[in-house]
């Protein structure tokens, strides 16, 4: 009888461990497919800045701004809380370049640039359908780290809470509409 409920508890534990690593690799796993996303998008972003150089003489800063958060986004030895920091400045970034663009007519009928918006709106749009899936995989991740009584061996096993991307302040305003027609 013993030996049974022995059996019944490992079987148990195993159970709530595969849970865990499952959990955990699912995130990691789609944590990657961001990074693939975003990486596409700082490929782009030298053509972009070359593209929109020209042009834009006196938004210097805003193109080196953008170069220099690329670096910094390339760099092998940040974490994933680091990255996702860095792309909510780069998109912030990004749209600045976008709505700085409308200054420029000859540059917004450049064939080339338009070939470049509509990548980057395609890749923005690759990025927020994966950072919805990573938020999802995070949220039940977390959610198996802190329910009972899967939470006992997540703390034995070290297992952190995953953090979600979140929209940043600009992001989370609403747009004045009378602006967009002025």
């Amino acid at each position: 009888m013993a030996s049974c409920r022995l059996v019944v508890v490992a079987v148990f534990v195993v159970l709530m461990y595969n849970t865990l690593i499952n959990r955990k690799n699912q995130v990691d796993n789609i944590f990657a497919s961001v990074d693939a996303i975003l990486q596409k998008r700082y490929n782009l972003i030298p053509n972009l800045v070359s593209s929109v150089k020209e042009y834009m003489q006196h938004e210097k800063s805003i193109l080196e701004k953008i170069t220099t958060l690329r670096s910094n986004a390339l760099k092998s030895n940040i974490t994933p809380e680091e990255k996702m920091e860095i792309n909510k400045e780069i998109s912030s970034v990004l749209k600045s370049i976008m709505i700085a663009v409308e200054n420029y007519p000859n540059l917004k009928a450049n064939e080339n640039f338009l070939h470049l918006q509509k990548s980057l709106n395609e890749i923005e749009e690759q990025i927020s359908a994966a950072r919805r899936a990573y938020n999802q995989a995070a949220t039940d991740y977390n959610n198996a780290i802190e329910m009972f009584p899967i939470n006992i061996l997540a703390k034995y096993m070290g297992y952190k809470r995953k953090k979600p991307f979140e929209a940043d302040e600009i992001a989370r305003k609403n747009p004045n509409v009378k602006d967009l027609f002025n």
